[in-house]
């Protein structure tokens, strides 16, 4: 079974994941997938003993045992099965575009792909591209990098003559909702080091990420009959408004790229009584990320200030932070591993600085480096999804190059 065949199977498995839910995993269908994965890697040749399935979490870690003598170090590989609840991921339907010309790419439901705005497609011209039917998301995000990561376990227990050290392999859960190393168990990963195969364009390689911080803003107010409300009304929604006007248009996620932080009003609901208000805060650089957080505080406070009789309060709690501050210097080494292996493949590394944040940031904060690297796709979460078929194969390939290449312990 090829690295497409793969994909195609995993795709047709509802996995999206519910933050409403209150379960680990927070839906039934992730388990249906894992099943399926633990089924498959038992085929393809890995042992029971290497192989456990977190029945209560739904967790997966297999291994391949090393076959040389030298001291290489044990690679690890993530990806996780449940997609983006932001658009359906039932019954998916995919497209292929063969031979793709430049052109734009009828959905079928009156939606359009095109490169007038999303350029990147372009870049496959030539190439086999998979969409989705203009209903659903495809699911690359992160079925993608489940597919490379089995093709690349598939390669090396069908070709025992290729050294390597162990191979260790976890898919997991949630990680759409932000739980997806909740339960992760590092020790019985047992990997040195890792990667999480869950980024976009090939050679995409991401070692920083935002440093995030989740904010609720609660303005209470005071309600009385409007005939009656002159010098004794505070309507709660205005004074909502005038806190979120002191943040700048210029931090903004729609005036913001690359490392620039923002703030991000998600949702506001409320009447005169009582408004509520939920920030996302981000940012690449800690002390900006810290002023952020101390600025929403006094914008908050000086509101209150000028309304008496109101009591505004901003519940602020961070979420995760920014991985170079835990791979870099000391442990550079295993950026440069892929980037030699992406060399080796021929593919041109990109950094990318991730906006957004990582199970690997996550993992990397628990002692585990884990930078993540390329699946492949573009336009996660919606229905513009879509993904090079070249490209997912390229991508198993430099995964097995990423495992070949690792140098020896005690080996600059």
């Amino acid at each position: 079974m090829n690295t497409i065949e793969r994909f195609l199977r995993y795709i047709a498995v509802e996995t999206a994941s519910d933050e409403e839910s209150g379960l680990h995993p927070s839906t039934s269908g992730q388990f249906d997938l894992a099943k399926m994965l633990v089924t498959e890697l038992l085929k393809m040749g890995i042992s029971r003993d290497d192989l456990f399935f977190d029945e209560e979490h739904c967790y997966i870690y297999a291994r391949i045992r090393s076959n040389t003598d030298k001291k290489v170090p044990a690679i690890g590989f993530i990806a996780h099965m449940d997609t983006s609840p932001e658009a359906s991921g039932k019954d998916v339907r995919p497209q292929f575009v063969f031979d793709y010309d430049g052109s734009d790419i009828d959905l079928k439901n009156g939606k359009v792909l095109s490169p007038d705005i999303f350029p990147e497609l372009l870049l496959y011209k030539g190439q086999t591209l998979i969409t989705t039917d203009g209903c659903t998301l495809l699911g690359a995000d992160d079925k993608a990098g489940i597919a490379e990561i089995m093709a690349m376990a598939d390669f090396f227990i069908e070709n025992t003559a290729a050294e390597h050290g162990d191979i260790c392999i976890a898919f997991t859960p949630d990680e759409e909702i932000g739980e997806g190393t909740e339960f992760f168990d590092i020790d019985r990963f047992g990997a040195d080091y890792a990667y999480t195969v869950d980024g976009g364009i090939l050679g995409e390689i991401s070692y920083e990420n935002f440093n995030a911080a989740g904010a609720t803003v609660t303005v209470r107010g005071c309600n009385v009959h409007p005939g009656e409300a002159k010098d004794k009304m505070i309507n709660s929604q205005r004074l909502a408004m005038e806190i979120d006007h002191m943040l700048p248009d210029s931090e903004r996620p729609e005036t913001t790229k690359d490392r620039e932080g923002f703030f991000h009003l998600c949702s506001i609901s409320g009447d005169v009584n009582e408004t509520v208000m939920k920030y996302i805060i981000r940012d690449h650089d800690k002390e900006k990320f810290e002023e952020k957080k101390t600025r929403l505080k006094n914008i908050c406070k000086l509101i209150s200030s000028k309304h008496p009789g109101a009591d505004i309060d901003a519940d602020i709690s961070d979420t995760y932070y920014n991985m170079i501050d835990k791979i870099a210097p000391d442990h550079m080494y295993i950026v440069d591993n892929c980037k030699r292996a992406m060399k080796a493949c021929g593919i041109d590394p990109i950094d990318v600085p991730v906006r957004g944040g990582t199970d690997g940031a996550m993992l990397s904060y628990k002692g585990l480096m884990c930078p993540n690297i390329c699946a492949g796709g573009h336009n996660f979460h919606g229905i513009y999804e879509y993904i090079s078929a070249e490209s997912m194969e390229r991508i198993a390939e430099l995964l097995v190059e990423t495992v070949r290449d690792a140098v020896p312990y005690g080996d600059s």
